[in-house]
């Protein structure tokens, strides 16, 4: 099999040989091989022997005799040599899981010294054996771990029932092979089970783009809504729906066209944009008889933030095709969001009940305000109806008042960044700083990827260098630590790609073809929404942009 020896080069010594010590005394040197075929959970099979190039040639033979005995024509060949293990009971691991965050345990585990019952980490985090949606932590999952055990080893199997019990717990050497090339998965860390990217190039960040945007237009069905999303270990479509993020996604959508300019992305776009137009916002007549527009969510709901993503969307659109159909639409939608202001405060009201507009939540989160004010923000810079601005700056006075940057919030930094484009005035740059200024550890250290971070961490770069390249407003980065915001801008940039649904990756779970370029938020049982694919996209668009 092709794709075995080009994984095996990968670890192979100058030599050609297979370098590798003993896992333990019991099991000799130890080499899972995990095939897969991109339509079902991959295989997994293992070789034991006293040399690392004897367990090979019992691995590999017995991966090539699964696939002929399966009919699997192999897409996806992993290749793991077990290099470092801990041996400790049961009960010292149950207590590392306890103090691990949900689906962060990077190692594999043996049950046995001989290895006979030994789990990849991949295979761990795919079929959810480590986690139970009740806790934050990892736990142990016996039922997950049934299920699994009886299609790896035919037979369930029982997590030790004494904690005494020993375990080892592993690292493995690895390489990754498909169609497109063969790579050497990192060991160790939170990249650990996918490819090593020793360059963190613009070019990579493309690729990155490329590949979740083509998966979110695959995701908006011939109807024009989107498949919602995806708990992928055991491909379970969530059931629900949510028009915000279905324009929110559109809108991310298109600034992936921008660079694109694909034609599904672009037909997808359409059929998302009609269904949107036609059927989720709706005309209403405002109580001063004003003409007005709504976009409606589950519960008759109407959202102050709803509106604002449909205008990203829609000024977008315009932006790019030069065409103005949804004008009179986006009037309509903002002046919906003039409607929920407080002229006297600039406060919003977040939720309103449809059809009667009584007000049903006062608050309900931050980020509404942000899109709100950017949302009009965006359609002040296309059409220059002083309307828009005058809301937002209204807004602003409450913004600053309430101190709601404490929030962090990126809509914020996105709205301030473009209302320091037409007002560079001292207190919004302020605001603007202060959004991000004491985050900057928050950025470096969060064990989440966290995309909205990134997306914060760009629009204030932007506000940033307008700052330094003004003399007059330069004074304002005094105190301001440039090379810290840098370097966390960085880093949260290139942490991004360990939320990226790699192929060795996808592998492991339960429909590979389904999340493969993807994006997932680990915590959450490795979820895909189409929400969270969008705020990656957003983010490294940006990124991009900057990198290039």
């Amino acid at each position: 099999m092709d794709l075995l020896n080009r994984a095996r080069q990968l670890l192979a010594a100058p030599d050609g040989t297979l370098p590798g010590a003993a896992a333990t005394p019991e099991a000799g040197c130890v080499v899972l091989i995990a095939i897969g075929d991109g339509a079902s959970r991959a295989r997994v099979v293992a070789g034991r022997a006293e040399s690392a190039e004897q367990a090979w040639q019992k691995a590999s033979d017995a991966a090539i005799a699964l696939a002929q005995r399966i009919g699997m024509q192999p897409r996806h060949v992993r290749v793991e040599l077990v290099d470092q293990v801990e041996p400790m009971s049961w009960g010292a691991l149950k207590a590392r899981l306890a103090r691990t965050k949900r689906n962060y345990f990077n190692q594999g585990v043996s049950f046995d010294a001989k290895f006979d019952v030994a789990l990849l980490a991949p295979e761990i985090n795919g079929s959810a054996i480590f986690y139970n949606g009740t806790v934050e932590h990892a736990e142990p999952n016996p039922g997950n771990l049934r299920l699994h055990a009886k299609r790896r080893f035919g037979a369930e199997i029982d997590f030790p029932q004494n904690d005494t019990a020993p375990v080892w717990c592993f690292v493995t050497r690895a390489a990754y092979a498909d169609a497109e090339g063969a790579w050497p998965i990192t060991p160790k860390g939170q990249s650990a089970g996918y490819r090593t990217l020793p360059e963190w190039s613009a070019g990579q960040v493309r690729r990155l783009v490329d590949s979740a945007s083509d998966y979110l237009a695959a995701q908006v069905k011939p109807t024009g809504e989107f498949h919602y999303g995806w708990f992928p270990c055991f491909d379970r479509a969530i059931p629900t729906y949510n028009t915000l993020r279905h324009a929110s996604s559109t809108y991310a959508l298109l600034e992936a066209w921008e660079l694109t300019r694909s034609d599904s992305q672009k037909a997808a776009i359409d059929r998302s944009l009609s269904l949107l137009t036609r059927r989720l916002i709706r005309q209403v007549e405002l109580p001063d008889g004003t003409r007005a527009a709504y976009l409606l969510d589950i519960g008759d709901e109407i959202k102050l933030g709803g509106n604002a993503v449909c205008l990203l969307a829609l000024v977008k659109y315009t932006e790019l095709t030069g065409d103005p159909q949804y004008l009179p639409l986006m009037e309509q939608l903002a002046l919906g969001i003039q409607a929920m202001q407080d002229p006297a405060s600039g406060r919003f009201v977040h939720v309103l009940n449809y059809p009667s507009l009584e007000v049903k939540d006062a608050f309900r989160v931050i980020y509404y305000d942000g899109e709100a004010a950017f949302g009009l923000m965006r359609l002040y810079g296309l059409t220059r109806d002083e309307r828009w601005l005058a809301v937002v700056e209204k807004a602003f006075e409450h913004f600053i008042a309430a101190e709601h940057w404490r929030a962090h919030d990126h809509w914020l930094s996105y709205c301030v960044n473009e209302l320091t484009r037409f007002r560079p005035e001292t207190r919004y740059y302020q605001f603007g700083l202060r959004n991000v200024a004491d985050y900057l550890d928050f950025v470096l250290e969060r064990i989440t990827t966290f995309p909205t971070l990134l997306e914060l961490m760009m629009a204030a770069r932007e506000m940033v260098e307008r700052l330094a390249a003004d003399p007059a407003l330069r004074l304002l980065l005094e105190g301001f630590d440039r090379a810290r915001f840098d370097r966390a801008l960085e880093h949260r940039a290139r942490y991004l790609a360990n939320g990226h649904f790699w192929p060795e990756l996808a592998m492991f779970f339960r429909n590979p073809e389904r999340i493969a370029g993807s994006f997932f938020i680990k915590h959450h049982s490795f979820r895909v929404r189409i929400d969270d694919v969008e705020h990656y996209l957003s983010g490294l668009i940006a990124y991009w942009k900057h990198r290039r």
